[in-house]
């Protein structure tokens, strides 16, 4: 899979999702602290270890640079940014109960107008899996020659 970039000067607004979402009763916010075992543990119930372990980096951040998705005490996906990479977005993903909704469009938005805020003029997506929704959700691009990018080495057991 590609690396993809987006212009983070040309996002579409977030808050109409948000406020979408919330009167589903799904909400769309930074993590905190105290809530890393439990978005570890949704993490690698529903994705990989290797998405817990490079989310993690995301929690060590200030401020954290991990957004979830809830519905209730539940957690329904997350989004992270800036755990493998300076300016790279990812991991993200929603559990598979809750797609369709716009809670993965909302959270990769959440993730995007922070980078924008923290002066960021472009971000990565690395290896960007659905790169047709990364599309359509930010105008993301594909970057011509990134393949494998920097996701190119075997994971270590």
């Amino acid at each position: 899979m590609a690396d993809m970039l987006v212009k983070l000067y040309e996002l579409p607004e977030l808050k109409p999702r948000l406020d979408e979402l919330a009167r589903e009763g799904i909400i769309v916010r930074r993590a905190q602290p105290w809530e890393l075992r439990a978005v570890r543990r949704f993490i690698g119930e529903h994705f990989s270890e290797g998405w817990v372990d490079e989310m993690t980096l995301g929690f060590a951040r200030q401020p954290i640079s991990v957004f979830i998705a809830q519905d209730g005490k539940r957690i329904v996906g997350f989004a992270a940014y800036e755990c493998t990479a300076r300016n790279f977005f990812g991991p993200m993903g929603v559990d598979e109960a809750y797609r369709k909704r716009g809670i993965g469009a909302a959270l990769t938005l959440a993730c995007m107008h922070s980078m924008a805020a923290m002066g960021y003029g472009y971000a990565i997506i690395g290896g960007a899996g659905p790169e047709a929704f990364y599309t359509r959700v930010c105008g993301a691009e594909p970057i011509e020659g990134s393949k494998p990018g920097i996701y190119r080495w075997e994971s270590v057991e």
